[in-house]
């Protein structure tokens, strides 16, 4: 249907120190939800941006969550975030069950960005356009 958005795939991550976010209780929130690896160039890019978008617009109910590939090393990935002051959550998708959620991501980076209604309004494969997304981001958040 024209103008149906697909609904967020019902899925729990579990952060490097743990936690386990279920995806439901960030309906309210913009979410983002970025697929990545320390092993890939794109990824490590535009990590320092996505760190620069969380930071402008965390205030405003806006949310990122860092999912790391199961084939990725979790201490490669603990290191990364701590060297790199990760300010938002770092997942690990290790059983692959946010990837195959997520309608089987294979690439990396791949992100989703959720609505406040938890529907996805936009997948990027590879880097992406952060003046389209923070365009895209001023829009729902003020909606």
């Amino acid at each position: 249907l024209l103008g149906q958005k697909p609904a967020a795939p019902s899925v729990i991550f579990t952060t490097l120190g743990g936690e386990k976010i279920p995806l439901e209780t960030l309906r309210g929130k913009v979410v983002l939800v970025n697929f990545w690896a320390t092993s890939c160039p794109g990824c490590i890019k535009e990590m320092p941006e996505l760190v620069k978008t969380y930071r402008k617009y965390h205030g405003r109910d806006f949310e990122t969550i860092a999912v790391a590939m199961s084939y990725d090393p979790p201490e490669y990935v603990r290191q990364f975030a701590e060297k790199n002051g990760l300010p938002f959550k770092v997942a690990l998708d290790s059983d692959e069950a946010a990837a195959k959620a997520f309608g089987n991501v294979r690439l990396t980076p791949t992100t989703f960005i959720i609505n406040k209604r938890g529907e996805i309004i936009q997948q990027v494969l590879g880097e992406l356009d952060f003046a389209a997304l923070h365009a895209l981001l001023e829009r729902e958040l003020s909606a």
